[in-house]
């Protein structure tokens, strides 16, 4: 099979560092060797006993079958009600919602529907990597605002101004932030919003970890504070962190857009033609059932976040920024932690780690502006955080 020289668009894109770090773990991991999954974002809860339920029943009754493109009509319904009522965006209805594969997906089919050829979007750095991954697949050009520790990696509005273009179609925000674990303010979600309305730009909000918050930060949705602009705002929602959903990939964007609306159908069609049906009726029940395990799991990432903060702010060289939601620690670092470890740079830092059963991710993994930085996950039991954080001071204090 011959293969066509020219570049394709996929050559373009990383496979990812966090993924070959994750790989290697879990190689080490079945080979026996004890390892400490500080690498990655997933949540190590169980799904609560009424989803797992609906899991069950979904299957055994046999809604296994196609289902409607956009999503079920029941979750699209439920979906609705939380964004008017939790999140106070002003959805007119259910069709205004799309069930996607992951919040992950819906930033796919975002960017596929919005973005031609070389528009520009200005996104925070750092930055989650497949943010840009996903710009650059749908032939947009990404553009960095970086973010700066003493300023507690707030975007701001100053530094937004300064990457504008004529090519710039939309800002990307996200809140709280992966990775550093920033929360945007009402008045510095105000401040976007207004300069984005200035412009005429597309405001695409990832709110992925809108329930992982410690007091007294809180989750606003920049759609809330805009209903007069609400036609240019894009909201992007998750279940794998609010509900521990990983593997069943259900996500959700809000758009009342017309031309996004009718491109969106056209792209889930064509990407996947419906997502799971048996995930859409657990995710309906994590949706419309109790949500107390959304505080269960917050007060138990508190006690890790903790842990892991005072491990780090013990080694010298380690600058650990306390996040204000999600479950990261972003840490910038000296050039003594790398003479120490025998190595040059946060990216070997992290392969020397790695090699010794402990997950990470090197800030070059996340941007152009944070190559003396690195990721740690408090998504993994109690117990390994403990115990991976006792692991990182032998090694690197």
């Amino acid at each position: 099979m011959s293969v066509n020289p020219r570049a394709n668009i996929l050559d373009s894109l990383s496979l990812g560092k966090i993924v070959q770090i994750r790989e290697q773990l879990l190689k080490a991991q079945s080979a026996g060797r004890q390892v400490f999954r500080l690498e990655s974002g997933d949540p190590n809860f169980s799904v609560a006993p009424h989803v797992l339920a609906a899991l069950q029943k979904a299957a055994a009754d046999g809604k296994t079958h196609y289902i409607p493109n956009a999503g079920i009509p029941e979750l699209r319904k439920a979906l609705h009600t939380k964004l008017v009522t939790r999140n106070g965006i002003p959805v007119p209805s259910p069709e205004n919602v799309f069930v996607t594969n992951g919040a992950m997906h819906a930033l796919f089919c975002t960017f596929q529907c919005l973005l031609d050829e070389g528009d520009e979007v200005i996104v925070p750095d750092p930055m989650w990597t497949e943010v840009v991954e996903n710009i650059k697949l749908a032939r947009g050009t990404p553009v960095g605002v970086p973010l700066k520790a003493e300023h507690d990696f707030q975007y701001l509005p100053r530094d937004i101004i300064s990457r504008i273009t004529p090519r710039t179609k939309a800002l990307f925000l996200n809140t709280p932030h992966n990775p550093t674990g920033a929360v945007l303010s009402k008045e510095r979600l105000l401040d976007i919003g207004r300069l984005a309305k200035e412009r005429g730009l597309f405001l695409i909000s990832d709110e992925a970890y809108e329930d992982v918050l410690f007091a007294p930060n809180e989750h606003i949705s920049i759609a809330s504070l805009f209903p007069e602009y609400a036609e240019r705002i894009v909201s992007i929602f998750s279940f794998s962190k609010s509900y521990a959903m990983s593997g069943l990939r259900t996500g959700y964007l809000a758009t009342t857009h017309p031309v996004l609306m009718d491109r969106l159908q056209k792209v889930l069609r064509c990407s996947i033609n419906g997502v799971n049906s048996v995930a859409q009726w657990t995710a309906l029940a994590a949706i419309s059932g109790p949500q107390d395990q959304l505080a269960t799991m917050r007060d138990e990432y508190l006690v890790r976040r903790d842990i892991l903060l005072s491990a780090l702010k013990g080694i010298p060289g380690v600058h650990a920024f306390a996040p204000r939601g999600s479950f990261f620690v972003w840490a910038e670092l000296d050039q003594s932690v790398y003479a120490r470890a025998g190595v040059k740079n946060a990216d070997e830092l992290s392969a020397f780690l790695a090699e010794r059963g402990v997950g990470s991710a090197p800030g070059e993994a996340f941007g152009d502006s944070c190559h003396n930085a690195i990721r740690f996950a408090f998504s993994c039991e109690t117990k390994m955080v403990e115990e991976g954080a006792k692991r990182l001071v032998e090694l690197l204090k």
